[in-house]
């Protein structure tokens, strides 16, 4: 029988979450968990709350308001914005590092550490890593593969 470090149960709940984005393009899904290991936060990226998913696009090209980049909530604002009990000196465990947006979020709530599995070199991963630098936010990859199978 396999034992779960809890960077590999909280990282694999992210990814579990992440199987709710209806996004066919990017399926991301976060887990914010305080110091005694307990899930104060869960969010998937989405669009938010009554929008009916079949009258907003999922479109990553075009003009902005006929892409999904105008209306879709990112799961880590997701996390806490569902979060059920105070954030601060929380951890977040996300399947892909946070755009610069969602760093501010993060810092904001009082996250102090971040841990991710995939990152994408791009300018808001750049402003991201500054924000946490600056904010005193330790970033660190999730070093392990994980294999979910779902049914």
């Amino acid at each position: 029988m396999v034992h779960l470090s809890w960077d590999q149960y909280f990282m694999s709940l992210a990814y579990l979450s992440a199987h709710r984005s209806k996004d066919p393009s990017t399926k991301v899904g976060t887990t914010l968990v305080n110091d005694q290991h307990k899930i104060v936060g869960i969010g998937y990226n989405g669009f938010p709350r009554g929008c009916p998913d079949d009258q907003l696009p999922w479109s990553r090209e075009g003009a902005f308001a006929d892409t999904k980049y105008a209306y879709v909530v990112h799961a880590e604002i997701n996390a806490v914005l569902n979060s059920n009990i105070d954030t601060q000196q929380s951890r977040c465990y996300t399947t892909l590092f946070p755009c610069n947006e969602c760093a501010k979020v993060l810092i904001q709530a009082g996250i102090k550490e971040v841990i991710y599995h995939e990152e994408r070199k791009n300018e808001a991963t750049q402003a991201s890593r500054r924000l946490f630098q600056l904010a005193g936010v330790t970033t660190r990859p999730f070093q392990c593969r994980l294999q979910i199978k779902l049914c």
